[in-house]
């Protein structure tokens, strides 16, 4: 232990600059007596010699390490040395690219959804409407994304550029009213039109991107419009519904005329047929009367006779008559 905690001391001497002096032994005045270990000094360039092959390992192992790249399921990674692109990968797994001259750029594989600003348009009858609209768009080509986009911000702003562009000349041949209205809208195809015609621009230019949909969110009116477009929905509103009372109005008027000639013409037929009935009755009771009457004719007379009193004589009915009148004496009784 004491030889270990010398040598530990010479070695710090060592490298510190100090040296040790040999110690004098009593009874010799005149030669310097040094005591020698037997063990040779240690070295230290074996320590230094460790150290840098550690440090070496190390690094090599931390460059290493930082040019792995693993490929996830759900993302594209393409490989660029100095700005070109060497190549991509596309199955996940576990690869390397060469160090500080190979850099990885990422790129998913999954759809996604570009928002797009709202721009303003003018229809075939020169309104001016805000559309907002969103794509959903898919990487089908890295190598031509990186290639000519370069990022995927930068295709976006191209795809978001074309999407206008065809919406602006889609919607500009409509008129106004035939894009807000429910009932005849003429805006049906117009996505899938935008869609397609967009993806022929992006094939064109090869960016390497496919535009699976674009629809159309909202339609509004810029502002300063909104006040004067809503007095006139407002006027035209009450247009139709006055249109709509002077209809129905007229309507009324008709049934009500239709009506009253139906009334008219039922009536005119049942006053027919009860006369008709009345005649055919009073016909049949005059053939039964006579029928009756010709059995015994003083008795008709009598009958006649008495008839002829319930219409003529009431409470104050005044009748002068001759004594020697029969109508008379019939009333006073004398029936000789």
């Amino acid at each position: 232990m004491d030889q270990k905690n010398n040598d530990l001391e010479k070695f710090l001497n060592f490298l510190s600059g100090k040296t040790k002096k040999p110690a004098s032994t009593e009874g010799n005045t005149g030669d310097n007596v040094v005591k020698m270990s037997n063990k040779s000094p240690m070295n230290p360039k074996k320590y230094i010699s460790l150290a840098v092959t550690l440090t070496v390992i190390f690094a090599i192992a931390v460059i290493l390490f930082a040019n792995v790249y693993i490929v996830k399921e759900s993302e594209y990674v393409v490989v660029r040395q100095f700005g070109e692109v060497v190549k991509f990968e596309s199955e996940p797994g576990l690869n390397m690219k060469v160090p500080f001259i190979q850099s990885v750029t990422r790129l998913p594989k999954n759809q996604m959804t570009y928002e797009i600003s709202e721009e303003e348009i003018n229809t075939q009858d020169k309104k001016r409407i805000i559309i907002d609209n969103y794509a959903v768009w898919r990487i089908t080509d890295p190598k031509l994304l990186i290639s000519n986009a370069g990022t995927i911000e930068k295709v976006e702003s191209r795809m978001e550029e074309f999407i206008y562009s065809v919406i602006r000349t889609e919607l500009g041949q409509i008129k106004y009213k035939d894009i807000i209205s429910e009932k005849d809208s003429k805006r049906g195809g117009i996505n899938e039109s935008v869609t397609a015609s967009v993806n022929e621009l992006l094939a064109k230019d090869n960016y390497g991107i496919e535009v699976v949909d674009v629809r159309i969110r909202r339609i509004d009116l810029p502002a300063e419009n909104e006040k004067s477009v809503f007095t006139n929905m407002v006027s035209e509103r009450e247009s139709i519904a006055q249109k709509y009372l002077s209809e129905g109005d007229a309507e009324k008027r008709r049934m009500e005329a239709q009506t009253d000639r139906e009334v008219q013409e039922m009536l005119a037929k049942a006053n027919k047929d009860a006369a008709l009935i009345q005649a055919d009755g009073e016909a049949e009771a005059a053939k039964i009367y006579n029928k009756s009457f010709s059995q015994d004719p003083e008795f008709y007379s009598l009958y006649r006779t008495l008839e002829s009193y319930k219409k003529t004589i009431g409470e104050e009915t005044v009748i002068i008559l001759p004594s020697t009148s029969p109508y008379a004496k019939m009333l006073s009784g004398h029936l000789e």
